[in-house]
């Protein structure tokens, strides 16, 4: 049986812990063994040398992330029932062996207990995103893990960290297939729907799945109507629009490697109804913005930390405030915010006000979120970051 390093905490600082929150600030440390690395597996207690949990350590704010709440061996068996638990919810989910759709996220960090770590599964390829040293330097278990779990399902795994980790360990290292390989146009289906994704030199890890049902919400509404997809990167809810038969769909996206694989995507869909545009989408705006019945906002994080929250807050209200000066009489707004320093009540309130700055009247359709494979936990509210809101403009 291996013995793994100890951190003890400060008394009263195992509370988060015991209410099953994964993160060990480092102002709660007291004391640490003096050989702890970056990376390494470490036995948490606390000041009372109670057992809390199995944690990987980093030096930084947050230099724990618990991975275990009971004492166990990390090895390859630890990841696979990882990993089969966190399948068998996919399953249940109906997104696991689902004809209709082949593409979701199987690991959402502290969500599904693996803090730092994201994996997606595109028609048999998985995308392994790790952004903590511990987490990947794991990989070659977690690796295993899958091909047991997913046996000849599995085509290929991608390890993407080498923008996600900390600079100075992730100096020189190189995004590379863990397993297998891809050496075709990967196309996956989502509700029926076509994409092509490139995983490797494509944002994040190639895809947002995390809109996948505000896309076919977004759909149900666009039968006959113009519509317009800002931040459009590949077309994703500019392909629900066409399938679902709008008169037009123009996405609009400042990258034209994105609106190229967005056209691509257009073409894979047999849509003879779509244009792309790569432009900035304020100016997109500003010139073109008229004559749309829907219009969709769904912008990059604007703030990733909150000393610059409320540089965020003006940008929000800016484009929110462009896009409701523009839209048609009875038409709807989507708009999202993936910035987790903006909660809800934030982001609704700077809608409004960029509703009232414009004049326009505006009701509530739908409160909106990320689906259940992006894993919100009670224990864990962090891990709900994606805010969406739909209104009718009157």
């Amino acid at each position: 049986m291996i013995e793994y390093p100890r951190l003890t905490l400060h008394n009263g600082k195992e509370l988060p812990v015991l209410r099953f929150h994964p993160w060990i600030f480092s102002g709660a440390i007291k004391t640490q063994d003096s050989n702890i690395k970056d990376g390494d597996v470490v036995e948490v207690y606390s000041a009372k040398q109670q057992f809390l949990g199995m944690a990987q350590y980093q030096k930084g704010s947050i230099t724990g992330r618990i991975i275990s709440f009971s004492k166990q061996q990390v090895n390859v068996d630890f990841w696979v029932k990882k990993i089969e638990k966190a399948f068998a919810y996919r399953q249940f989910l109906n997104l696991a062996n689902n004809s209709h759709t082949n593409v979701y996220r199987l690991i959402f960090g502290e969500g599904d207990g693996c803090p730092g770590l994201i994996m997606d599964f595109y028609n048999g390829h998985i995308v392994f995103q790790a952004h903590s040293i511990g987490m990947h330097k794991c990989r070659i278990d977690i690796t295993e893990a899958l091909k047991n779990v997913y046996g000849s399902n599995l085509k290929s795994v991608y390890d993407k960290s080498s923008e996600t980790l900390p600079k100075d360990y992730s100096a020189g290292l190189a995004n590379e297939f863990l397993y297998g390989s891809c050496n075709e146009d990967l196309i996956v289906i989502e509700n029926d729907v076509k994409f092509y994704i490139d995983f490797i030199n494509g944002q994040k890890t190639g895809f947002f799945i995390d809109q996948r049902e505000n896309r076919e919400l977004l759909g149900n509404y666009s039968k006959g109507k113009r519509v317009l997809n800002t931040f459009s990167y590949t077309g994703g809810f500019s392909m629900y629009a066409a399938k679902h038969g709008c008169e037009i769909i123009h996405s609009v996206d400042s990258s034209a490697k994105a609106i190229e694989l967005c056209n691509k995507n257009a073409i894979l869909n047999n849509s003879t109804n779509h244009e792309g545009f790569a432009v900035d989408t304020f100016d997109y705006l500003k010139d073109h913005g008229k004559n749309y019945d829907i219009i969709i906002l769904d912008p990059p994080a604007f703030a990733k930390s909150r000393d610059v929250s409320h540089n965020a807050v003006i940008g929000y209200k800016r484009l929110n405030q462009m896009a409701l000066q523009n839209i048609k009489k009875g038409g709807i707004l989507f708009t999202f915010s993936c910035s987790g320093v903006i909660d809800k009540k934030l982001f609704y309130n700077t809608v409004t006000a960029a509703a009232i700055e414009s004049r326009r009247n505006m009701k509530l359709l739908h409160t909106l979120s990320q689906p259940a494979d992006h894993t919100i936990t009670p224990n864990f509210p962090e891990g709900e970051y994606l805010k969406g809101l739909a209104f009718y403009v009157e």
